[in-house]
């Protein structure tokens, strides 16, 4: 069906895939739209998906940024089946890495001031992905920079974590202070920069996921100040100031879209929007002002990047998971406390009843929710990292899914277990698989 709508005949695509993959040096860099064959109109996702209807699986997945050797994550993303369950982690670039503390010694920089350079977010995403067989690495950077670029100041003080020291107070602050766009080519370009050079660094081993938090997380920290204090000033503004608190969501979205979609354009091969404060609003309030915003980003990166599998995140929010999949996110997240069965049925009950606008067009792959605090130095065993791995793939299935956390890691954690994670979803799903093909399920 697909080829039938190409000007290509499905002999010569299998063709020239096999000359781009099997004799071209620089296969990697392999553009078919760069190519005058034809193919105008013909996306890198629509090559892949006929090569694969007519019997040729690729060697790798084609993304927009070329082709890449390890595509299991955007396989699962797209509903197809894999060999083995992929895995990567929420900040598995940072604090709880050696490599990483004594990368800020040596450059004498802290957390914010790494990211102002392409040269150090490059080598801070790169270090997780030399030290453990991860899936994807995911660009280092911070949630608050859509807040910076429209002009928040943001600080880290000692052990008070990311703070915004002059929050927004009310109305008329917000209208003096916030513009209401933004060129992101110009505000964030440190961080176009540092897409662009860590997909030169990856060298399509593994795809790179870019990521920005969604609005009414921005909107809480701007208010707010700080997670550990004022949690309640966020929900304060939309019961109070509701005017003027969808016009800051409103302005929040365009730049999240635009933003992101820079990232895409500059290589990232799949997108995550984390809503990380779902803990601090209302489920009213939720669907009022908060998953708006996030059918708007989904709608709109969908038109630009059609391609492109985007991931969701509302931790704290995962009552929301059944109508993100309805939004049309391609992958959906669990929190820790997130029941695992109950949520994958509940997926394929709505996909059922009214078909997704997914790239599967089907149940949302899932994705978590490994309880970070079996990780943490001189709390777990690699026999219990190990043994709840396994539990987490018997209650998910190996299959459409991505493996992770059920919330980010801390800096607390010990590398020998992180590696004993991720080597145990590769193992233990591997396993599954091939045990389940054997007797045809």
């Amino acid at each position: 069906k697909v080829c039938s709508q190409s000007m290509v005949s499905a002999s010569t695509l299998t063709a020239l895939a096999f000359v781009v993959f099997s004799v071209l040096p620089n296969a990697k860099a392999f553009q078919p739209a760069s190519l005058n064959l034809g193919l105008r109109g013909f996306s890198t996702g629509r090559l892949n998906q006929c090569l694969v209807h007519n019997g040729c699986r690729t060697p790798a997945s084609i993304s927009m940024s070329g082709a890449l050797e390890n595509d299991l994550m955007v396989r699962v993303a797209r509903g197809e089946e894999t060999e083995r369950t992929p895995v990567w982690l929420f900040r598995q670039a940072g604090r709880h890495l050696p490599e990483y503390e004594a990368y800020k010694k040596e450059t004498g920089c802290n957390f914010l001031q790494l990211l102002e350079k392409p040269e150090h977010v490059a080598e801070c995403t790169m270090q997780p992905i030399r030290r453990y067989n991860l899936d994807a690495a995911i660009l280092f950077s911070d949630i608050l920079v859509v807040a910076e670029a429209l002009g928040i100041n943001v600080e880290m003080p000692g052990g008070k974590g990311i703070t915004v020291p002059r929050p927004l107070t009310g109305p008329e602050d917000f209208k003096e202070r916030i513009p209401k766009t933004i060129d992101v080519q110009e505000k964030l370009s440190h961080v176009i920069s540092s897409v662009k050079l860590i997909k030169k660094e990856l060298n399509g081993k593994v795809p790179l996921i870019g990521f920005s938090a969604a609005p009414w997380t921005l909107m809480y920290y701007m208010v707010g100040g700080t997670s550990k204090i004022n949690q309640e000033e966020g929900e304060r503004w939309l019961q109070e100031h509701p005017a003027e608190a969808q016009e800051l969501l409103d302005i929040l979205t365009a730049v999240v879209v635009d933003y992101t979609s820079a990232q895409i354009d500059a290589g990232a091969d799949m997108m995550q929007i984390f809503e990380a404060m779902g803990d601090f609003i209302s489920k009213e309030s939720f669907y009022k002002y908060a998953m708006p915003c996030m059918q708007k980003i989904q709608k709109q990166l969908r038109e630009r990047h059609p391609d492109v599998p985007l991931l969701v995140f509302p931790r704290g929010a995962t009552y929301a998971l059944v109508d993100l999949q309805q939004a049309g996110y391609d992958v959906v997240t669990m929190d820790t406390n997130t029941a695992r069965a109950a949520t994958r049925e509940a997926l394929a009950k709505d996909a059922q009843a009214q078909t997704p606008p997914n790239l599967r067009k089907g149940p949302a792959g899932l994705q978590g929710n490994f309880d970070v605090k079996l990780l943490k130095e001189g709390e777990g065993s690699k026999a219990e990292v190990e043994a709840a791995a396994a539990a987490m793939l018997e209650e998910l299935g190996p299959q459409r899914l991505i493996a992770n956390l059920g919330e980010g890691l801390t800096g607390k954690e010990d590398p020998e277990l992180v590696a004993c994670l991720v080597d145990s979803i590769h193992s233990i799903s591997d396993k599954m698989i091939a045990e389940r093909s054997a007797v045809g399920v």
